[in-house]
């Protein structure tokens, strides 16, 4: 956006009351967009975040609503972030909102997460819809977009380590930033939880007169024991669903986590019809997306599989184990083809994945300072029990797993560690989410 070419648009990020200041005078000299609204549900969390907000946004949409959706980091453009009632903005549109935000702030400066957050409002505030779903950026008390007094509702997902630099370096630390979206009178939805988080989660709650619906205790969810869909129930419904096109186990939960917030939410009417269809059209780039049929397929053995996920702390991880093991290590030979960002934990991360991934192939993230070295990626791997290898890129790594696939062992590869990783991979094969 041209606008970020200005000394007033900055990369950085503060998480500090300062910044709420500056997003709230900023509002107001706009006319305070964020008090025009259609109802809003806010959404916090560490890990799950964007899928749960992906079906609510698919169930509320397959009910008959029009929805804008606020979410973040995008994967190839930044227009991915802002959905219109519905569409993503227009290259165009969001270029002059930010503009307006740039005229606004006047000689000072804002960070960019900041001003596209409040174009987005702008562009909310503008356009007619029937609800509004905001998932927080980083933390959640001292978020740009933790503006609203009386939402809907608020969701927090899983709460697990990640921006320590910011949110502080225990988990206390940053279950208090992620809770302090709770507001009073706001129904409150909780994800599954460690007991550290949840007790700061319900103490919050608790101070603002909130009693939250907690997970497998408000509402709980299963597998059906043939894989034909999932079971819910919760304090309004008992749903027999079809299964979710997401891959994943974990998945489950968010869809779960998703129907709880529709049913807290007294805004907008959502039928059990809409939730089962919602279900089944929802899609979520870069999260366990498979990848077929591209020029990355064709430069690996016939057999094959290629995956690409942008999760990159070890609750990802974690994750990543539980997808894997349904991988048959006998009859495929498994591989991660992985670039990581300096900031976050490279060993967390893949220590759950020792003696279960056979390589991990450490490739440079493209047009990124802020990336880890592929040389000291590779060195981590190979310290917690993983060979490490490095490659130029990403199709040179493809190329390095060819060479070395046995002829009766087709490759089972995840592109992961990074959503910068997993857009640009997006970006190269043309699959730009829409």
């Amino acid at each position: 956006m041209a606008s970020k070419d200005s000394d007033t648009i900055t990369d950085d990020i503060d998480q500090s009351k300062e910044s709420l200041d500056r997003i709230h005078s900023t509002l107001k000299a706009l006319g305070n967009p964020e008090k025009k609204l259609p109802p809003v549900i806010h959404v916090a969390g560490t890990n799950g975040k964007g899928s749960t907000i992906a079906i609510l946004r698919a169930i509320a949409e397959a009910a008959g609503h029009r929805v804008h959706v606020y979410t973040s980091p995008h994967l190839v453009r930044e227009v991915e972030s802002v959905r219109v009632a519905g569409k993503l903005i227009e290259e165009e549109t969001l270029e002059a909102l930010l503009q307006r935000v740039e005229n606004a702030v006047g000689s000072g400066t804002i960070a960019e997460f900041e001003a596209t957050t409040i174009a987005a409002l702008l562009a909310f505030s503008e356009t007619s819809a029937d609800l509004c779903i905001i998932e927080v950026g980083l933390g959640g008390r001292s978020d740009a977009t933790n503006v609203f007094k009386k939402p809907a509702a608020v969701g927090i997902t899983p709460v697990s380590f990640d921006h320590q630099e910011f949110l502080g370096e225990t988990l206390a630390e940053i279950a208090r930033h992620k809770a302090g979206i709770i507001k009073p009178g706001a129904p409150l939805v909780v994800g599954p939880q460690k007991k550290v988080a949840l007790e700061v989660i319900q103490a919050e709650a608790g101070s603002h007169g909130v009693k939250p619906y907690l997970c497998d205790e408000s509402w709980h969810v299963e597998t059906k024991r043939d894989g034909s869909g999932l079971l819910y129930e919760d304090w309004k419904s008992v749903l027999d669903l079809p299964p979710l096109p997401l891959a994943g186990a974990h998945q489950t939960k968010n869809a779960a986590m998703a129907i709880a917030l529709a049913h807290a939410q007294k805004a907008v009417t959502i039928p059990d019809a809409a939730i089962k269809a919602g279900l089944g059209w929802v899609r979520w780039p870069a999260r366990l997306q498979e990848i077929k049929h591209t020029s990355y397929n064709e430069l690996l053995p016939q057999g094959s599989d290629l995956w690409l996920d942008g999760g990159h702390n070890p609750a990802a991880a974690e994750v990543m184990r539980t997808f894997l093991q349904a991988v048959d290590p006998v009859e495929r030979s498994i591989t991660l083809v992985i670039g990581m960002m300096k900031t976050k934990d490279a060993r967390g991360y893949l220590k759950p994945l020792a003696g279960l991934v056979n390589r991990v192939i450490t490739v440079p993230i493209p047009d990124n300072d802020k990336a880890m070295t592929p040389a000291t990626l590779a060195a981590t791997a190979t310290d917690v029990g993983i060979n490490g290898l490095v490659a130029k890129d990403v199709p040179s790594a493809l190329g390095m797993i060819t060479e070395k696939a046995h002829p009766e062992r087709p490759p089972f590869v995840v592109i992961a560690g990074s959503l910068y990783l997993a857009g640009n991979v997006l970006k190269q094969l043309d699959l730009l989410p829409n």
